[in-house]
């Protein structure tokens, strides 16, 4: 049996190295279909790899961090010719998403994002914080190798860093809420999805292709889905508009038709930036609130139940993780049992005799008139 497990575990964390580094070598490829050329650099607004790769941490733990490496230095070869800076530019990318986990272990990171902390830690520890890392190594690797003239640093640095913090902001609230939704999904609410995607192909497009600058349009469908379906909606509606924004933004046209490609990039950055917090600490807040008032529901209701077997005079429920009783009636009052005034507790050998108080009066001889 021994031997087995042996040879058990080290086949599992063959399989889930591999099945890491599939997933981000596919979602490396995908975030590659959309990308601009930033002074000479190819940059992504949103960069995918990264929030499947935190994902895969938040999922399965540190044992996932070599498929990372390895989807990573598969994605970095697919594209460029090998050179002195993939290493670096491989161990950045490694180590930005572990150090976002790490962090978010920390601070106790709930992955089901039912807590505003958990929302504002993913964005800012995980998103903003740990992807400084692999911007940084990686923008500064191009400089030192000669790929990148020193004065662009401070154009293409931002773009790879906020790339890779939207990946953050999207795929891995995606994710998280993908594993922890009911499949499938209840059938009563089908109609109310059919209606809300039917606004998000009607209202979309025209805010994302137009030539004039609608992109606020799109506020009100991620507030509804926020409201209506918590996490799962609105992240699957931001990453609807994302995309269909990051279209227009390496196109050229609708609202980013005229602007210079560092205009364009700055633009699509900041829209899609402001439409994932939105999205993210809206449905955490809602979700939170919702949770809270579920738990005072379900005090009330336990609170009901006592006092209805209290003005009963029945025994308490009992308590369904013990299986004992929760109290007499007194006890859960407060009193204890005590005899009624004029009520002496009886010995086993006799009476006790009555107080002078209790003695029964009896008439006296009567007096002389």
């Amino acid at each position: 049996m021994v031997g087995i497990q042996d040879l058990r575990r080290p086949a599992g964390f063959a399989l889930l190295t591999v099945v890491v580094a599939a997933c981000y070598f596919g979602a490396g490829r995908l975030g590659l279909l959309r990308r601009l050329v930033v002074d000479h650099a190819v940059v992504t607004p949103i960069w995918p790899p990264t929030g499947v790769a935190l994902a895969c941490l938040l999922f399965f733990g540190l044992r996932a961090w070599l498929g990372i490496a390895l989807g990573s230095l598969l994605v970095v070869v697919s594209i460029s010719a090998p050179h002195p800076a993939v290493m670096g530019i491989l161990a950045g990318n490694t180590v930005a998403p572990v150090c976002a986990y790490l962090l978010l272990r920390r601070v106790g990171f709930r992955n089901d994002l039912s807590r505003f902390r958990d929302g504002l830690a993913l964005v800012f520890l995980a998103a903003l914080a740990a992807m400084l890392i692999s911007s940084t190594v990686g923008v500064w690797l191009l400089v030192l190798t000669g790929k990148l003239p020193g004065d662009r640093f401070w154009t293409v640095w931002p773009a790879w860093w906020v790339g890779d913090a939207m990946g953050v902001l999207i795929v891995t609230p995606l994710l998280l809420a993908a594993r922890g939704a009911r499949w499938p999904p209840p059938l009563t609410r089908w109609k109310e999805v059919a209606a809300f995607a039917l606004g998000i192909c009607a209202l979309v497009p025209l805010a994302t292709l137009s030539p004039v600058s609608l992109l606020f349009l799109v506020y009100p469908l991620l507030i509804c889905a926020a409201l209506r379906f918590q996490l799962a909606g609105s992240m699957v509606c931001a990453l609807l508009i994302s995309v269909m924004a990051t279209v227009s933004a390496t196109r050229h046209i609708g609202p980013f038709e005229g602007l210079s490609p560092v205009a364009v990039m700055m633009k699509l950055q900041a829209f899609n930036g402001a439409m994932a917090l939105t999205a993210l600490l809206l449905s955490a807040v809602i979700t939170e609130q919702r949770n809270t008032r579920r738990s005072v529901e379900l005090a009330c209701q336990e609170l009901v139940e006592v006092l209805e077997h209290l003005t009963a005079g029945e025994p308490p429920p009992r308590d369904p993780d013990h299986g004992a009783p929760r109290g007499t009636d007194e006890e859960l009052l407060g009193f204890e049992d005590r005899p009624h005034a004029g009520e002496r507790a009886r010995g086993t050998g006799g009476s006790t005799p009555p107080a002078d108080g209790d003695r029964e009066r009896r008439p006296g001889p009567p007096r002389p008139g």
